[in-house]
């Protein structure tokens, strides 16, 4: 989930640059949980759960700003960085993937739930076939060969190894874009828009929407190198990016992202990098006021349009039932130490994320056809199990001190996809308001949390159009 505030949700008002600071040490980290958890406790008896306003732009866009300030200074004072960027390829030891059934076989399964619904978590019956599946007919092989066919590179970044799949178009002016996914993704939601976005011509395209595609693997996730140092938010895995496609040679670019992917984006944007055009999200930060207001215990909003409502209605669910995960690792990540030790746990952990996305996958392994499949899914959590980024990936949680949903006072070009069983379906009333230069607006009629996995010619084709007057 991205956009997240975790250590604020169930506060009022924006951080203090003191309180900002206070998360750079590890005794302010420990008084900042320590009174987050105070409050959870507080209003988790209300059964609501509050929005915290965003801070300031300007103090937002400060820390790019500083940085470029002071590279100068900084590089005269410290060795030279490596800049290098290397090849890159995964191939799984037979070992690992040995023990990863072996674990499966093992796994020794509580109880079944008490309900006839999935009120209480993920059915023992949805993950029994998963495992069933992912132990004696799932091939990772399969999976390792699709990755591997793209070109992939490693480049260090403040310290971090920073994983990237990188593939030109053959046509000429192609945009570039760089494709940032989320929790609980990785570079496997894109995979399926690589070919139609850099050889449009063959998807339903004219050479003119071509596009250079960059997908990196946040730092904590999949490929990339985790973090050994606490700093690693939104904003420093943005001003990262800039550093990525700048040392790529690409002096101008755009950016697409959904979950994480846009809580990134909408912080490059608040940064303004020379080369940032503008951005596409799939789950944009749009809430009013209002709207925030009766999230956090107040009136429901009155004369809500059909769209509002039916956002409404999603939001309201997903505060009340839905949001646990998030508080979790937000606050306690290092405690999920079963996520690196069970792979059912993990499994578990990632599909009860939100509540349209579980019903797909319980559908998945019921049999039904979907936009996924159940390659797709253990593609993705095999790729955790063996990169050991089930308790690292949850630590970006932790860093985030952004605000749930709230509009963050991007002014560059955005364009919005709005799909109807995303967390909420952003509606165009509230994209307009927080995006004064919002350059396309497109709502589905079907499609989820993972777009780009889920639904890829439909993001492909608004990718297309949303940034086509940005070229």
């Amino acid at each position: 989930m991205s956009d997240l505030r975790i250590v604020a949700v169930v506060t009022g008002a924006s951080p203090n640059s003191d309180e900002t600071h206070a998360f750079s040490d590890r005794k302010g980290h420990a008084t900042a949980r320590r009174r987050f958890l105070r409050q959870v406790l507080a209003t988790a008896s209300a059964g609501v759960i509050g929005l915290l306003t965003m801070t300031s732009v300007a103090s937002a866009a400060a820390p790019f700003a500083n940085v470029a300030a002071s590279s100068s200074t900084a590089a005269a004072a410290q060795p030279a960085q490596d800049v290098s960027i290397r090849p890159f390829s995964y191939h799984a030891s037979q070992a690992d993937l040995a023990d990863l059934k072996q674990r499966i076989k093992a796994t020794r399964w509580p109880t079944e739930e008490l309900v006839s619904d999935d009120t209480q978590g993920v059915k023992l019956s949805t993950v029994q076939k998963l495992a069933d599946y992912w132990a004696n007919e799932y091939d990772w092989r399969k999976a390792e060969a699709n990755i591997n066919q793209y070109p992939q590179f490693v480049t260090k970044i403040d310290g971090v190894d920073i994983h990237f799949i990188h593939v030109k178009s053959k046509h000429k002016n192609a945009l570039p874009v760089i494709i940032t996914h989320g929790w609980p993704g990785s570079i496997i939601e894109q995979l399926k828009i690589i070919d139609r976005l850099t050889d449009p011509t063959a998807h339903g395209g004219k050479a003119e929407d071509a596009f250079d595609v960059v997908i990196p693997s946040l730092p904590g996730y999949g490929f990339s190198g985790k973090p050994t140092e606490v700093g690693w938010d939104p904003q420093h895995v943005a001003r990262a990016w800039a550093v990525l496609m700048d040392r790529l040679g690409y002096k101008k670019y755009v950016a697409q992202g959904g979950d994480w992917g846009d809580a990134v984006n909408e912080q490059f944007a608040l940064q303004k990098p020379a080369g940032l055009l503008g951005i596409h999200t799939n789950m944009p930060g749009t809430l009013p006021d209002e709207i925030s207001a009766a999230l956090a215990g107040g009136p429901q909003p009155k004369d809500l349009t059909g769209e509002e409502k039916y956002a409404w209605k999603q939001l309201d669910f997903f505060y009340k039932n839905r949001v646990g995960y998030a508080l979790e690792m937000g606050a306690r990540p290092q405690t999920l130490y079963g996520l690196d030790d069970s792979p059912i746990a993990l499994a578990a952990w990632m599909i009860d994320h939100d509540p349209e996305s579980q019903k797909l996958i319980n559908r998945v392994f019921n049999g039904a056809v979907e936009g996924l499949s159940r390659n797709d899914i253990l593609d993705n959590i095999t790729l955790y199990w063996l990169t050991k980024s089930g308790l690292s990936s949850g630590r970006l949680f932790w860093e985030s001190k952004l605000a749930f949903f709230a509009p963050k006072g991007v002014t560059i070009p955005v364009a919005v996809s709005a799909f109807p069983d995303e967390i909420y379906t952003a509606p165009e009333s509230w994209s307009k308001k927080a995006f004064p230069n919002l350059i396309f607006y497109k709502r589905h009629e079907k499609g989820g949390h993972f777009a780009a996995w889920e639904q890829p010619q439909a993001l492909v084709e608004d990718m297309r159009e949303g940034f086509r007057s940005l070229r």
